[in-house]
């Protein structure tokens, strides 16, 4: 953070936006990237929430999820069988609304998954196969689970063609794309969700008109909320005379009376359930604001 407020730094006029990586290793084993280590939650809130603070009023920063080296969030730290729609909606919820620039990786904003591709004679990443080949023939790995590993890992799960439509090849191409076509692009695809009112492509459109209409997005200074609550990333957002709160279930469980009245005082600006109450659904994500005069 010290390097990135020397770069960045909003009275050095150098640069004016970074990226940062730290949430990217956070499901490594230690020096170790093919591990299949589960991220605990407080760990992935400590990291971000150190970069807000520490930035706040100092330099810029970038908030992404994916990108062509990182697997699809919503496979990675979301839910992509049981509640994918639910968890991509929470996961976009958690990440636009605190301050800095978000990055949307193709697909992301449509739910795109991970590919689950059948054998590793079918990636293409120089990495995943050097990988594979190292582990398994020179080190004793079970294949088995290298697989497993790469399955979760691989770069190529982010690089399959964009799903445009239902039609041949996702509608990226009349040839050959260079990788598999996930097969979900039946199921997921861009002419789909531009044309259902409650998408994963909606949300997104939703989530973005609320950072325009709303300065507390840009300006508001951060707060952790719940630091160690092992389910549930929460944190408030203050500005002037408005205060805002965003809660984010992380699991596929019902959280009960897990939400502080004083967090539910002000009014519901978006939620990816039609209905709330005192508990949290799985994957719920909920954004209250506050006018306080």
């Amino acid at each position: 953070i010290d390097e990135a407020i020397k770069y960045a730094g909003k009275k050095r006029r150098e640069l004016n936006m970074v990226f940062q990586f730290d949430q990217d290793a956070l499901d490594h084993d230690p020096d170790d990237k093919w591990g299949r280590r589960a991220v605990p939650l407080p760990e992935l809130k400590k990291v971000f929430s150190d970069w807000q603070i520490r930035l706040e009023g100092k330099a810029w920063n970038s908030l992404y999820w994916n990108n062509h080296d990182q697997p699809r969030v919503v496979s990675r730290f979301g839910n992509d069988k049981d509640y994918w729609k639910e968890s991509a909606k929470m996961l976009g919820t958690c990440l636009h609304m605190m301050q800095g620039t978000p990055y949307i990786y193709q697909g992301e904003e449509i739910g795109m998954t991970n590919i689950y591709l059948d054998s590793i004679d079918e990636y293409e990443d120089i990495e995943t196969l050097t990988a594979y080949h190292q582990r398994t023939q020179k080190m004793g790995e079970d294949p088995d689970y290298m697989f497993s590993c790469i399955q979760k890992k691989s770069r190529d799960n982010a690089r399959t063609a964009m799903q445009w439509d239902s039609s041949e090849n996702a509608g990226f191409t009349v040839g050959e794309p260079w990788l598999k076509v996930n097969p979900n692009y039946l199921q997921i695809n861009a002419a789909g969700e531009c044309n259902t009112a409650d998408s994963v492509f909606a949300y997104y459109k939703a989530l973005i008109a609320l950072r325009k209409k709303y300065p507390i997005f840009a300006e508001g200074d951060y707060q952790l909320l719940m630091g160690d609550d092992p389910d549930v990333f929460a944190y408030k957002r203050t500005w002037k005379d408005q205060i805002l709160y965003v809660i984010c279930n992380f699991r596929a469980k019902e959280l009960n009376e897990v939400i502080p009245e004083e967090y539910r005082k002000g009014v519901l600006l978006i939620s990816n359930y039609a209905e709330q109450g005192s508990s949290l659904k799985p994957y719920e994500a909920r954004i209250y604001l506050e006018q306080r005069n």
